[in-house]
C-alpha cells in the first residue's frame, strides 16, 4: 500500500501540472471504488480551478472554491499526468481534464477512492478523526509519551494508529523503531519518554529521507510522473529477515504483528 512518502511524492508530482489551471472535463469510467464516486463530481468540479494540491494524512486534497475532491491511492492506486486522448486502459477509472493535459486515476484493486465535499475538507467524515502530522509542528515524543500512558498495545501498533498520528504505515514503523532501538512488541506504555522522543526524531528523519528518494519501491507504486520510488533500496530492516544486522551482525528477524510483517534486530532493539 502507498504510504505517506508515496503519498507526498505523488502530490509534489501532480502540483506543478494542475495547481491553478481549470477542469474542463471530468470522466468516471468507473464509479465503483470502495466508496461510490459522488454522483456530484462531474457535474461540481467541471469549470473549476485547483487553487491548491494538499496532502493530509495519505489522502490528497484538490481544493476549488465549490468544493474539495478528496483521493486516496488505496492499495495499487496511482496518478499520472497524461495527454487526454490517451486511451484508457482497463483500471483507468477516472480522468480529470485541463485542457491539453489530464490526471488519470488508475486503482487494479478498486481500494482507493474519490470523494466530492463542499465542505470544508478538514470535516469530511475521513478527515476529522485523523491524528497529528509526523512531519507538522506538533507532533514530538512529548505527544507520543502521553498519548500512550497505560496502554497495553505494542508500540508499532500504537504508532500506526492514524487517530494517534497519520501515515505511519508498515515499512516505516519498523524502520523507525529500528533506528530508535525499541523493540516493537514492547507495550506503547512502557517506553520511557526519552525513547518517544528519540522515535519521534527518526519517524520524521525515515519519513523525510522516504520523500527524498521518491519512496518505497513497491510492485504497484509509481510516482507522478509514472517512474517507480526509490528508498527501498535503503531500508535497514524490511524485508531482509535473515539478513545480518548492520549494526551487530545477528539476523534480522521477522514476526507477525496485526496480520502484518515486521521486522527487527533481536539484539539492538529492546
Amino acid at each position: 500500500m502507498p504510504e505517506l512518502p508515496e503519498v507526498e511524492t505523488t502530490r509534489r508530482g501532480i502540483a506543478p501540472y494542475i495547481s491553478g489551471q481549470r477542469v474542463s472535463r471530468v470522466i468516471v469510467r468507473n464509479p465503483n471504488l470502495r466508496w461510490p464516486v459522488s454522483k456530484r463530481l462531474e457535474k461540481e468540479l467541471t469549470g473549476q480551478i485547483i487553487h491548491s494540491v494538499r496532502r493530509r494524512a495519505k489522502y490528497l486534497l484538490l481544493d476549488t472554491d465549490a468544493g474539495t475532491a478528496i483521493l486516496h491511492l488505496g492499495m495499487s492506486g496511482s496518478l499520472r499526468i497524461i495527454a487526454p486522448a490517451e486511451p484508457p486502459r482497463k483500471h483507468d477509472h477516472v480522468d480529470i481534464v485541463f485542457g491539453d493535459k489530464a490526471l488519470r486515476f488508475t486503482d487494479p484493486r478498486r481500494f482507493g477512492s474519490l470523494h466530492w465535499t463542499r465542505r470544508p475538507a478538514m470535516q469530511h467524515r475521513l478527515i476529522k478523526p485523523l491524528g497529528y502530522e509526523p512531519l507538522g509542528e506538533a507532533f514530538n515524543g512529548d505527544y507520543l509519551y502521553l498519548r500512550s500512558r497505560n496502554r497495553t498495545v505494542a508500540v508499532k501498533q500504537f504508532i500506526m494508529n492514524s487517530h494517534i498520528v497519520v501515515g505511519i504505515g508498515n515499512i516505516y514503523a519498523s524502520e523507525a523503531l529500528y533506528m530508535a532501538g525499541i523493540h516493537p512488541k514492547r507495550a506503547a506504555g512502557k517506553v520511557s519518554r526519552n525513547k518517544y522522543r528519540l522515535l519521534a526524531e527518526v519517524i520524521q528523519e525515515v519519513l523525510n529521507d522516504a520523500i527524498d528518494q521518491g519512496g518505497t519501491t513497491l510492485r504497484d507504486f509509481v510516482n507522478g510522473d509514472g517512474k517507480p520510488g526509490y528508498f527501498g533500496q535503503h531500508l535497514n530492516v524490511y524485508g531482509k529477515a535473515g539478513e545480518p544486522c548492520i549494526s551487530c551482525r545477528r539476523p534480522i528477524r521477522e514476526i507477525r504483528q496485526g496480520q502484518r510483517s515486521t521486522f527487527y534486530c533481536p539484539k539492538c532493539q529492546r
